[in-house]
C-alpha cells in the first residue's frame, strides 16, 4: 500500500496512541470511583428481585422500592448501632491479647502450654525435638521490631477500615438510587437497540439480570447463614471474640469458592490465641466447620441457588481466579454471574445460529 502523505498518518497515529494512553490513565485515575459504580450496580440488581417480589404482592414500583431502600438502612443502621461497638471493643481485647503475647518471655509460656495440652490428649506424637526447634527460633526474634510492625500495621488497618467506612457510606448512596431508577436505567439501555432485534435484546437482557440477581441475593443469604450460626456456635463453646469472628465469617462467605474455607481457617486460629482461646476451643471449631462446609456446598448452597443459572465447575475455578487477578475482592464476586452470562449468550444466541447454518 502506497502511502501519499507519510507525514499526516505519522500523525495520526501518534494522536490515537496519545488518546489510548489518556484514556487508560483516566480509568486508572477513576479506578476507586468505577469500582463504587461497579458495586452499587451489582447490588442493586441482587435487590431488584426483592423489589420485584414485593411488586407482584400488590405494592406499587415505588412503595416496594421504599420498602426495599427502608429495609436496607435499616439493616445498614442496626449493623452500625448494634454490632460495630461490640466489635470495636473485642478488637480493643484482640490487641491487647497480641500485645501481651509479644512480651519477652510470653512464648515460652504459650509453647509450655501446647505442649502440656498435646501430652495430655496426644501422648503418642512426640514433640520435644520441634518444641527445641521453635524455642531457639522465638529466642532470635527481635520482639522490639515486632511490636512496632504489629503497631504500625493496625495503624494502616486502622486507616484501612475508615476509608473502608466511607466508600461503604458511597455505595450505599448509589446503590439506593440505582435500585430505585433500575427500570429508566434499562429503558434507556434498550432504546439504543435496533427495533427489529429489540425484543430479542430485552428477553436476554432480563435473563442476565434476573441470573445476577439471585446469585447476589443466594450469596448474601449463604453468608448470613454462615454468620449466624457462627455467632450462635462460637458463643456457645466460648470462642473468643464470637461477634468479631462471626462477622469474618460472613463476609469471607461472600467471596465464592474459597471464601468459606478462609474465613473458616481465621477463625479456627484466631481460637489458638493464648489467654483467650485453647486448642480444645481451636479442634471443636476446626470439626464444626468442616461439617458445615460440606453442608454448605451440597444442601445449603443448591437449594438457595437453584434460581441462578448453574455454572460449571472448571468455569467457576476459572472465572473466579481471573475476576479476583483483574479487580481483586469485586472481581472474585462478580466473576461468577458474568460467567452465567456469557453461558446465556453462549446457550441462546451463539449455538442457535449455529445450529442454523
Amino acid at each position: 500500500m502506497k502511502i501519499h502523505n507519510p507525514f499526516r498518518v505519522a500523525l495520526l497515529a501518534t494522536l490515537g496512541v496519545g488518546v489510548g494512553l489518556l484514556l487508560i490513565g483516566s480509568v486508572q485515575n477513576l479506578s476507586t470511583i468505577l469500582l463504587y459504580v461497579g458495586t452499587a450496580l451489582f447490588l442493586s440488581l441482587g435487590l431488584d428481585p426483592v423489589v420485584s417480589f414485593l411488586a407482584r404482592r400488590g405494592l406499587p414500583r415505588w412503595a416496594a422500592v421504599l420498602v426495599t431502600i427502608l429495609g436496607v438502612l435499616g439493616i445498614f443502621a442496626g449493623i452500625i448501632v448494634m454490632v460495630v461497638p461490640i466489635i470495636v471493643g473485642q478488637i480493643a481485647q484482640l490487641v491487647a491479647q497480641v500485645e501481651q503475647v509479644l512480651q519477652p518471655g510470653r512464648w515460652n509460656e504459650v509453647v509450655l502450654q501446647v505442649q502440656d495440652w498435646v501430652s495430655a490428649n496426644l501422648p503418642w506424637l512426640r514433640l520435644d525435638d520441634v518444641w527445641a526447634g521453635v524455642q531457639q527460633w522465638i529466642s532470635t526474634l527481635d520482639v522490639g521490631s515486632i511490636s512496632t510492625m504489629v503497631g504500625n500495621s493496625l495503624l494502616a488497618v486502622g486507616g484501612a477500615v475508615a476509608a473502608g467506612l466511607g466508600g461503604a457510606f458511597i455505595v450505599l448512596i448509589l446503590t439506593i438510587y440505582f435500585t430505585a431508577s433500575t427500570p429508566s436505567l434499562k429503558s434507556a439501555v434498550y432504546q439504543l437497540v435496533p427495533a427489529s432485534k429489540r425484543a430479542r435484546f430485552i428477553e436476554l437482557a432480563e435473563k442476565i439480570t434476573d441470573s445476577v440477581g439471585y446469585y447476589v441475593m443466594g450469596q448474601v443469604s449463604l453468608g448470613v447463614i454462615n454468620g449466624v450460626l457462627s455467632a450462635i456456635f462460637l458463643s456457645i463453646i466460648q470462642a473468643p471474640f464470637p461477634a468479631v469472628l462471626a462477622v469474618i465469617a460472613f463476609f469471607f462467605s461472600l467471596i465464592p469458592l474459597v471464601g468459606t474455607l478462609t474465613g473458616s481457617t481465621i477463625i479456627v486460629l484466631s481460637c489458638l490465641i493464648p489467654g483467650v482461646g485453647s486448642p480444645t476451643i481451636a479442634l471443636i471449631a476446626l470439626i464444626y466447620y468442616l461439617v458445615y462446609m460440606q453442608i454448605e456446598a451440597y444442601v445449603i448452597s443448591p437449594r438457595i441457588m437453584n434460581r441462578a443459572v448453574s455454572v460449571p465447575g472448571s468455569v467457576v475455578v476459572i472465572s473466579a481466579l481471573a475476576g479476583g487477578a483483574l479487580l481483586n475482592l469485586l472481581g472474585a464476586l462478580i466473576a461468577i454471574p458474568v460467567a452465567a452470562s456469557i453461558l446465556i449468550i453462549y446457550r441462546e444466541v451463539i449455538i442457535p445460529r449455529q445450529n442454523e447454518r
